[in-house]
């Protein structure tokens, strides 16, 4: 395998090289996404409302970034956008008394969770979540278009975008934070457990 094809590899393509064999193939992408989509039902549940906010407060952010960084780009999106697939076709895997749809507040969040998924897909593969200041970076950068499709149309419901920013963003940047700070030093660590198993 050459250096160039190792950079551009994600940490699920490295544990588990896709197969020549469609079948085979297929199962992978079969157990991943069904693997995180589980994860995102569990993060979604564990979820509160702040009393003045209409969105809630999950873990959801997380699992929709890590699923891009681990799965990739292609994969990281599909696994998402089959979760939101499933949310508005009626199945109880978002937050409780979250409505779904294009008329529910929270619609742009969900838009924003499968761009977000892809975005950093395309950065991991590309080696961001090798180190840590990279790792920060790619998902600040998908915490930003979260709360950009997010409160682009919470505005719409809450009068205004000023509002929007008030209710849909900052009362979730320190969870945020945390979040990001804690993947910034697994990931990174990851790979080298990656590297260090196959030496």
């Amino acid at each position: 395998m050459t250096t160039q094809t190792f950079r551009h590899q994600t940490v699920s393509q490295r544990l588990w090289p896709v197969p020549s064999d469609k079948t085979r193939a297929l199962f992978r992408v079969f157990v991943l996404v069904a693997s995180f989509n589980l994860l995102l039902v569990f993060s979604a549940r564990a979820s509160f409302f702040l009393p003045f906010d209409p969105v809630p407060v999950t873990m959801q952010t997380l699992v929709v970034l890590l699923a891009g960084i681990l799965l990739g780009s292609r994969l990281g999106a599909l696994t998402v956008a089959a979760y939101v697939a499933e949310g508005i076709c009626g199945l109880p895997v978002f937050a409780l008394n979250v409505s779904a749809g294009l008329f529910s507040p929270t619609f742009g969040y969900l838009v924003g969770f499968v761009v977000a998924a892809w975005l950093v897909g395309e950065f991991s593969s590309r080696g961001a979540d090798r180190t840590s200041p990279k790792t920060i970076a790619m998902m600040v950068v998908g915490n930003l278009v979260m709360y950009f499709c997010g409160c682009a149309w919470l505005s719409h419901f809450v009068g205004g975008i000023s509002k929007a920013l008030v209710l849909g963003t900052l009362p979730f940047i320190p969870g945020d934070i945390l979040k990001i700070a804690v993947a910034s030093v697994l990931l990174p660590r990851l790979w080298k457990l990656i590297g260090a198993r196959e030496n």
